[in-house]
């Protein structure tokens, strides 16, 4: 008989059920029902029903009269609403342009709120809208009505997690958007155009703005114009003056060319590159402004100098009466930061930017080297000599009075808009050596020489306004006297003569005009024409080849329209006076 270990025991596994497939089919049917009904579902949802009561609602928020041609409901990603061609018209007072319109609008639902019987959205997306910007004759924009409205609409902060009593602020965002500006019912043909925009609430009564856009012109054709970023942060307040306004804006990397024209609409000429930036602080009423310019390698477009020139400037006002005037306005050429640094300053008020002639401002530098000068000129033309040298330092100051600008003074007569007077004082100007760009048929070889041209002092005025004697009904006629520009006072000009030379002249928008009288020698008139290209065409003609050989009297007067070469007006050669009347 066989007899068993009682520590030994036989285990069998326990048996294992098959997963019923009916209820893996089951799944899978839902789910594909599921699917479905989220792909096709949304199309098959009738809302018109409610789009006029969505039109309504989002027109009680914007304060304007909202239209749109269909809602229709999506589920994926997340459920929401779609809306094709949005308008949101305008006040009558700003036209009847409409402020925006967008061809599609998605909105997409807190799919929690649906569980508390209340709609909320957490993102507004617009894409390619166009809006309409209109400022208005008595200074008011049409967004004004729009932000008033939005500040007595009670909202939690878009961030919240969690419901409470107020609905939480939705994200509002739009891509690819156009802004134009209006003067009244004028667009004007300066716009932003690929503008990416965000506006949200990260407090309660407290909106955060975003905007980055390139600036453009519908009149010229413009590329890269650089981009233009806006962060800022707006209050609620009981009036628009009172909201407070916190912004930091820059225009970055816009090259010279493009950024003249879209500020002038032509190319200017320059080179270069610019970064404006701008903080803002206070409130849309009232609030203090600090600007800040940087020119980088910047020259001419038609030549490459040797040195282009960098350049930073800062600016300082109080921007008053929704932007519409500007007092106490402090400029500095280079930043008054920059410590022991030769400066423009420019100081000022401006009661109506659209009104320029209403200006207030003063203009000046207590000292700026010549040489400092001399190089900002190789980098606006390249007829300046490589070897010349100059110095001498230049202080002065200019005004513009808006007062008496409007009826000009008694004899009907408007006075120059710009009045003061610069001086160079201890004035230089030296040519070491023979420069083969000046070559006559005539010429001979000119011994160089340290000796400075100019001698003393070089004094740049506006003209002198003296009582017109002439009846009044002739007081309409214009004397050289009363000329607008700015006169050059006669200088000494050491040409090698027994007597200094004189040189004298006026500029003005149009041009200027120089005029050279005295005795002169060829090699001392060969080196000022190397010098002062804008005298080498009149003084060629001097220049004669039937010249006396000792110092002889000249009388050259160039004349100059800007961007133009110099043409002569009149020159003349004789010979020396005799001794006996050496001030003839």
């Amino acid at each position: 008989m066989q007899q068993t270990d009682p520590t030994h025991t036989t285990e069998h596994p326990p048996a294992t059920r098959p997963y019923p497939l009916r209820r893996r089919l089951l799944h899978i049917a839902l789910i594909l029902l599921v699917l479905a009904a989220l792909i096709f579902g949304p199309p098959l949802v009738n809302l018109s029903r409610y789009q006029r009561r969505i039109a309504t609602s989002i027109g009680n928020s914007l304060g304007r009269p909202v239209h749109l041609d269909r809602v229709s409901l999506t589920l994926l990603p997340l459920p929401g609403f779609t809306i094709e061609n949005l308008v949101v018209g305008e006040d009558p007072a700003f036209g009847y342009e409409p402020i925006i319109r967008a061809n599609t609008v998605h909105a997409s639902l807190r799919f929690a709120s649906l569980w508390r019987r209340q709609i909320e959205f957490s993102t507004i997306r617009f894409t390619e809208p166009s809006v309409n910007l209109v400022h208005a004759a008595n200074g008011q924009w049409n967004i004004e009505g729009i932000l008033l409205q939005a500040s007595r609409i009670d909202a939690a902060p878009t961030a919240q997690i969690s419901a409470g009593p107020a609905p939480r602020f939705p994200y509002i965002e739009a891509t690819g958007a156009r802004l134009n500006f209006k003067q009244e019912s004028e667009k004007l043909p300066f716009s932003l155009v690929e503008a990416n925009f965000a506006l949200w609430l990260p407090d309660p009564h407290q909106w955060h703005l975003r905007l980055r856009a390139r600036p453009t012109r519908t009149d010229s054709s413009v590329s890269d114009t650089g981009t233009i970023e806006l962060e800022s942060t707006l209050s609620a307040a009981p009036s628009l003056s009172q909201v407070p306004l916190n912004l930091q804006g820059q225009w970055r990397s816009a090259p010279l060319g493009e950024t003249t024209r879209v500020l002038f609409g032509h190319d200017a000429g320059w080179r270069g590159e610019m970064n404006l930036s701008a903080n803002i602080r206070g409130t849309l009423g009232e609030s203090a402004v600090t600007a800040r310019l940087h020119l980088s390698d910047t020259r001419r477009a038609d030549f490459v100098p040797q040195q282009s020139l960098d350049a930073q400037a800062e600016c300082f006002a109080t921007a008053t009466g929704l932007f519409h005037a500007f007092e106490d306005l402090r400029c500095s050429w280079p930043p008054a930061a920059t410590a022991n640094t030769p400066a423009i300053a420019l100081t000022g008020s401006i009661p109506n930017v659209h009104q320029p002639r209403t200006a207030t401002l003063q203009a000046g530098t207590s000292g700026i080297p010549a040489s400092t000068l001399l190089s900002w000129l190789r980098v606006a033309t390249p007829q300046v000599p490589a070897n010349l040298s100059a110095s001498g330092t230049l202080s002065g100051s200019l005004s513009y009075n808006a007062e008496g600008q409007a009826g000009g003074n008694a004899d009907g007569q408007a006075p120059p808009q710009w009045q003061g007077e610069f001086t160079l004082h201890d004035a230089g100007l030296t040519l070491p050596q023979t420069d083969a760009g000046f070559q006559t048929p005539f010429q001979t070889k000119a011994q160089p020489s340290t000796d400075s041209l100019v001698t003393g002092d070089l004094l740049l005025r506006s003209p002198i306004r003296t009582a017109d004697p002439r009846p009044r009904h002739r007081a309409h006629q214009h004397t050289p006297a009363s000329a607008p520009g700015f006169q050059l006072a006669p200088a000494s000009l050491d040409l090698g003569g027994r007597e200094p030379a004189t040189l004298e002249g006026h500029f003005d928008a149009e041009g200027y005009t120089l005029h050279i009288t005295g005795t002169a020698t060829s090699d001392r008139l060969q080196t000022l024409a190397q010098a002062v290209p804008a005298l080498s065409e009149a003084l060629t003609e001097a220049l004669a080849p039937t010249h006396p050989t000792g110092p002889f009297h000249i009388d050259v007067t160039a004349t100059r329209p800007w961007g133009t070469p110099p043409t002569p007006r009149a020159a003349s050669t004789t010979q020396p006076p005799p001794p006996s009347n050496p001030r003839h």
